[in-house]
């Protein structure tokens, strides 16, 4: 199989003409190609671009970033969800304040936190590299395209069309990059119908002549979510609410909380119960449901962290999944 010169000039043709104007295409500059693809990792577009503009204005600079403290860069992420990705951004950037940010796939690829899909994105985005970035989206374009029945969670199989991409990539690799990750987004989408009318390769999509545009791609059926019930104690106690730190291991690793307990929880120990409320929160492989309490303390609790509001506000990243209960914080 060959992705032929005019799938490729069709395809730019069609970005130059229709791409989304995004805060990180204003320029391609290493750092800020590198801090958007991060970013973007398992999160939405529209999600990112707000953190994407608040992040570089807090940190302009790979320098900046790297003179940070872990607790400023998790509050600057707070919200955006797999903080891992925060905290491998930190890492990396020590390493490129010292040593440049480096130029070659396998140097890309080699700064914690980056895969192959991101380090083939740097790579072409901003270095003109013929790296092609081949995540689901990709792939689900690729396989329509061709019609190609292989299960897209086979390892296989994304070796196989980055081979395919690899040979077709043009000298604008950047652009031609971007635009099939472009397409896959707005034209080519997965859970329905894709826009088949708006796209550059209508005329040449196996998948769209033969009318089987959903059957592609192959895949495997995905794991049922874990269900876990919980409770969660908002405790206040002269104008200031306990919060505990995570263990540095597992799920919100090392991040802040209110006093959190899987299963039911003995609340009334705690003091006095104001107000209950239940939430829950969706992670990839687990569903947390939870029932929080806003309870007036009585005690000590020595095991807790004690901040104000305006505190934790200002300073400590608590993760979404605990919105609901911190609007109740004064």
């Amino acid at each position: 199989m060959e992705l032929s010169a005019q799938a490729v000039a069709l395809l730019l043709k069609w970005f130059a003409e229709n791409k989304r104007t995004l805060p990180w295409r204003e320029k391609r500059d290493p750092y800020r190609v590198w801090v958007s693809e991060i970013m973007l990792q398992q999160t939405r577009v529209e999600a990112v671009k707000e953190y994407y503009l608040n992040f570089t204005a807090r940190f302009p600079t790979v320098e900046r970033l790297a003179e940070a403290e872990e607790d400023e860069v998790l509050k600057a992420w707070e919200g955006l969800g797999y903080y891992s990705r925060a905290r491998n951004l930190l890492k990396a950037a020590k390493l490129i304040a010292e040593e440049g940010f480096p130029e070659t796939y396998d140097g890309i690829r080699a700064l914690a936190g980056v895969g192959d899909y991101t380090a083939g994105a740097i790579s072409s985005i901003a270095f003109g590299l013929p790296c092609p970035a081949v995540d689901g989206n990709v792939l689900r374009v690729m396989t329509r395209y061709f019609a190609d029945g292989s299960n897209i969670d086979e390892p296989a199989t994304k070796a196989k069309f980055t081979e395919i991409l690899r040979r077709a990539y043009p000298k604008e690799a950047g652009d031609f990059c971007e635009a099939l990750m472009e397409l896959g987004a707005i034209v080519c989408v997965p859970n329905g119908a894709p826009s088949c009318g708006a796209c550059p390769w209508s005329g040449l999509c196996k998948a769209h002549l033969t009318g089987a545009e959903e059957s592609f791609p192959v895949r495997n059926e995905k794991k049922a979510r874990k269900i876990v019930n919980a409770t969660v104690c908002v405790l206040e106690r002269e104008g200031k609410y306990a919060l505990e730190k995570r263990s540095d291991k597992g799920l919100l690793a090392s991040l802040y909380e209110f006093p959190f307990f899987e299963g039911e929880a003995d609340v009334g120990r705690f003091g006095e119960i104001l107000e209950k409320k239940k939430a829950k929160h969706i992670f990839t492989h687990i569903e947390w449901r939870m029932t929080g309490y806003l309870i007036k303390a009585r005690g000590i609790f020595p095991q807790y962290e004690w901040r104000t509001a305006e505190e934790i506000k200002n300073d400590y990243a608590i993760p979404s999944a605990f919105k609901a209960f911190t609007e109740w914080l004064q």
